[in-house]
């Protein structure tokens, strides 16, 4: 069944910032709205700023500033400023229901949010938060932007290199590996029969990468995908280690059977691709290439 698409923005739209995760720094913040403003008239308020430990204010906060963003009748779209750790603590607590659609946009942590509007029947947006967004080559930017305003299909993604060869073709879902696999057994993972399971990752060591691997295989989760699209996996090799992260990743990919492609330019690195998570597509894992079958917006 096709998910729900927001409406396609314009280029001078107002557009909400939220911060439903970790908190950032200033000059950081300074430089992605500067991109973003080139665009769109972004909106937000002081409490953005707000710290609560490793949290950009505390539940109560950031759940009010995804409300509010989402009940904003002038913001066509919400952006989120950074990723970090916080945003699976809203879970419970969140009224997509009572929202009305508009594209949302983030990665890394956002992942949660991603897999419960997906949960929700809604298309969302795999792409860079504020605080990476003047980092990213121009071009990932435009894409971006173009993903928004258009509802024609993105460009392919290409150059990822063939693990297990073969295609699929189904729903795209996923986001960041680590918070995914935080969702297993609760009520949060997103639609997976049929689905190509895009993942990525930071930071994390081989070893904790077959871990997390492994827990989707002993979840079922493995048994139910149609393919297997892998992004960057940045920082993710051990000091003087005998192994790499991707010969992990291999051996791994190599045992499910499914169509498998590595190194699609989606993650924490240099260039963040934006994709339509919750549309249709196709993975040529043999050519290296990931189709979108659909766009993001109406």
């Amino acid at each position: 069944m096709a998910l729900s698409k927001p409406p396609a923005l314009h280029p001078g739209d107002a557009v909400r910032l939220v911060a439903p995760a970790g908190p950032f720094e200033r000059d950081v913040f300074e430089a992605g709205l500067a991109v973003l403003s080139r665009r769109y008239k972004p909106r937000y308020d002081e409490g953005l700023f707000a710290k609560d430990r490793y949290l950009a204010g505390d539940d109560a906060h950031r759940l009010a500033q995804l409300d509010q963003a989402f009940r904003d009748p002038d913001a066509r779209a919400v952006f989120c400023v950074r990723g970090g750790y916080g945003a699976m603590r809203l879970l419970p607590k969140l009224n997509i229901a009572g929202w009305p659609l508009k594209a949302f946009v983030g990665f890394s942590d956002v992942t949660a949010l991603h897999a419960a509007f997906q949960c929700a029947g809604r298309v969302t947006v795999h792409a860079p938060v504020l605080t990476q967004l003047a980092r990213v080559p121009t071009a990932h930017a435009e894409r971006l932007f173009s993903l928004l305003e258009s509802s024609r299909p993105p460009e392919r993604l290409t150059g990822a290199r063939p693990l297990v060869a073969g295609t699929a073709e189904g729903t795209l879902v996923g986001g960041n590996l680590s918070v995914l696999t935080r969702l297993l057994g609760t009520p949060y993972l997103p639609p997976l029969d049929g689905a190509i399971l895009l993942v990525e990752d930071v930071g994390e060591r081989p070893y904790r990468l077959d871990r997390m691997w492994t827990h989707l295989k002993l979840a079922g989760v493995l048994d139910r995908l149609a393919g297997l699209a892998l992004g960057e996996f940045t920082g993710c090799e051990e000091k003087d280690g005998s192994v790499t992260s991707l010969e992990v990743l291999e051996g791994l990919a190599r045992e499910t059977g499914l169509p498998c492609a590595h190194g699609f330019p989606v993650g924490h690195g240099d260039v963040n691709a934006a994709v339509p998570l919750g549309a249709r597509s196709r993975l040529d894992a043999t050519s290296g290439t990931l189709d979108f079958l659909e766009g993001a917006v109406a």
